[in-house]
């Protein structure tokens, strides 16, 4: 991660002002913050055989995880993100996946069973898509609710989608999905969609055309670039408790906002009681 005061053009190079080091993922990021918004966690993923994944699977203990399914290629490098960080914090990321890459359709199947009765199953796309459409596929035999990030939106299948009880996108994802709209009028599209929409909050909209705007939290932010995952780990959390869309969503903005307020995608601020005491703000 690093922090620069304009993007570069071609051509040009730039000076970083500071730079951190710090375990993400979209997949990680959204673990965790399940976790530390109360939910018992657990993760699939794939590292590479070096001290990156090493330093990675240790995070992911630290943060209180159930790590067994995280597994170790000797063929590709662990993944990582360069994230640059502009001011305002507004951010830009490039991803090279690397070990995710090759984590296959039957580890996330096993990982999914290995649960028994899962309450939800939340897939990212920064592993293959037919690894995410498998792991969904499980999540809905055994019952769970799943939920899919469609973050890039790249890898996206009309029979991926099939399998998505909620998914999940911010306007540049739905966009290149074709809309919403789009999405809720085929018969393999997802079952409902929700819209983040940074500060200004975020849309839920079902297939009988119901729309319900969550508003976002007034917050000083620091760093966004972890926002929009701890919405996706935190509004897991809350339907894995039994709560509805709506109020779901509302705790999910409150862990975006407190994990903007810090650097980095992951803060130990987030748990349950911080976000109770955010959403006591809104009653």
């Amino acid at each position: 991660m690093v922090h620069i005061r304009h993007s570069p053009q071609v051509g040009e190079t730039l000076l970083a002002e500071s730079t951190h080091r710090l375990p993400g993922g979209k997949g990680f990021n959204q673990a965790v913050a399940a976790t530390r918004s109360g939910a018992t966690t657990r993760f699939c993923g794939r590292v590479g055989d070096d001290g990156d994944g090493a330093y990675l699977r240790a995070a992911l203990v630290e943060a209180g995880l159930d790590a067994s399914h995280l597994t170790v290629d000797e063929s590709e490098l662990t993944g990582f993100a360069h994230v640059a960080i502009l001011p305002g914090s507004g951010n830009s990321i490039i991803v090279s996946p690397g070990a995710n890459s090759a984590l296959s359709a039957a580890a996330a199947v096993e990982a999914v069973e290995a649960q028994e009765t899962p309450a939800v199953v939340l897939v990212q796309l920064e592993i293959p898509s037919a690894t995410a459409e498998a792991a969904l596929a499980a999540g809905r035999r055994l019952g769970a609710v799943t939920i899919l990030n469609a973050a890039p939106p790249a890898g996206v299948t009309d029979s991926m989608l099939s399998q998505v009880d909620i998914l999940i996108v911010n306007e540049t994802e739905a966009d290149a999905l074709g809309g919403v709209d789009r999405m809720l009028g085929t018969d393999d599209g997802p079952g409902s969609v929700i819209v983040t929409l940074g500060s200004e909050g975020s849309l839920w909209v079902t297939r009988d055309g119901m729309r319900v705007d969550v508003r976002s939290f007034s917050v000083d932010p620091v760093d966004t670039t972890g926002a929009g995952d701890a919405f996706c780990g935190a509004f897991a959390a809350a339907i894995s408790s039994g709560l509805d869309i709506p109020a779901a969503m509302q705790r999910a903005s409150a862990a975006g906002a407190i994990v903007a307020t810090q650097l980095g995608a992951q803060t130990t601020e987030l748990s349950p009681e911080a976000i109770d005491r955010l959403v006591a703000t809104r009653t």
